[in-house]
């Protein structure tokens, strides 16, 4: 069993390491999400109230639904920025725009995901609700909305992790000729372990 999980994590150590800076990426992306999500409430309107009817039901678009996508704009464009530089090191790979858009359309997925999810947790019908009775807004430490984000962020991340190092940051493992020479696979986590 040992050496299976040696060489599961050898195998994939490089793997492993991207997650780990993923994860300081993602976890300082949390904090600007959150303070983006706290300034909002503290100068916008009731997060629960109404914005605008969502057509052909009895739904609505409401602040808090405006407020977390508003916080994940910014965090988004905040991880892309360190994820690139960083993570992937994909900065003389790929243009900024063109690596960008991926990691928003992969961004906004999990976003309408986490907006659903954020629903769910604050409508006080739903049964994922969150207790009012614990959560009731009387302090920093006991707002719904709050704990509703962080919960969505911790669903979304993984999903968002493995959508962005397949898609958005491809061109940092896309085989590169050498001059005079076959195409290479360059990517670590593809020759790791591998014995030409």
């Amino acid at each position: 069993m040992g050496r299976i999980r040696d060489y599961l994590f050898v195998r994939h150590r490089h793997n492993w390491l991207l997650f780990l800076r993923f994860g300081v990426v993602g976890a300082s992306g949390v904090i600007v999400n959150m303070v983006v999500l706290i300034l909002l409430k503290r100068l916008g309107p009731d997060p629960d109230g109404a914005v605008v009817g969502i057509a052909f039901s009895d739904f609505n678009v409401r602040w808090y639904h405006v407020y977390s996508t508003s916080a994940f704009l910014a965090a988004n464009l905040w991880n892309f920025q360190l994820n690139r530089s960083w993570t992937f090191r994909s900065g003389k790979h790929q243009a900024w725009w063109r690596e960008y858009w991926p990691f928003l359309v992969v961004g906004l997925t999990g976003q309408a995901i986490g907006l659903v999810l954020l629903t769910l947790l604050m409508h006080p019908g739903s049964v994922l609700a969150l207790p009012s009775s614990v959560l009731d807004d009387s302090s920093g430490l006991r707002t719904r909305l709050y704990w509703a984000q962080l919960i969505v962020i911790a669903v979304v991340t993984p999903v968002s992790f493995v959508l962005n190092k397949v898609w958005t940051f491809a061109a940092v493992r896309a085989p590169r000729p050498t001059p005079g020479g076959p195409d290479v696979d360059t990517d670590p986590a593809t020759t790791l372990g591998r014995r030409d």
